[in-house]
Formats: C-alpha cells, sequence, structure tokens
C-alpha cells in the first residue's frame, strides 16, 4: 500500500510495509523536492530512522539503472 501527498514544495510518497509481509519493515517516507529526494524508513522496533538524501542527477541514474542490464554505465545529459 502507499500514499501520496502534495505539498507546497514537495511530493511525499509514503510506502506501508503490509503484514503480510515477511518480516515486517519499516515503512518508507519519500520526499521528492525539485533539486534532491529524501528517503526515510522507519526502524519498527525503536523510535529511530534511517536517511538517505539523493540529488536529482542520482535519482535520474537510478531509474535508469532499474531497466538495465548488469553493467557499468554513465548517463550523458541532452
Amino acid at each position: 500500500m502507499f500514499t501520496i501527498e502534495h505539498d507546497f514544495d514537495a511530493t511525499v510518497i509514503t510506502l506501508i510495509d503490509e503484514p503480510e509481509a515477511a518480516p515486517l519493515q519499516g515503512d518508507v517516507i519519500i520526499t521528492a523536492f525539485d533539486d534532491r529526494v529524501v528517503l526515510r524508513q522507519d526502524e519498527p522496533d525503536s523510535d529511530r530512522y534511517s536517511e538517505i538524501t539523493l540529488s536529482a542527477r542520482q535519482l535520474d541514474e537510478l531509474r535508469a539503472a532499474l531497466n538495465l542490464p548488469e553493467g557499468g554505465y554513465r548517463l550523458t545529459r541532452r
């Protein structure tokens, strides 16, 4: 399950782990700004969380990597 919310300066996507998943993982919150994307995952057994910030270029590379075979690549800007 997931939710999408549009704030003034960002889009917030929350990925909610379903109970049938084993083991249950913490929810993932993705906040997309114009210049970066922040991924935050709550740790289900504590009040802590992990956070990763990707630049817009890193996000483009991740998007491309999801659809490419194994190997090394460099994206060129148009």
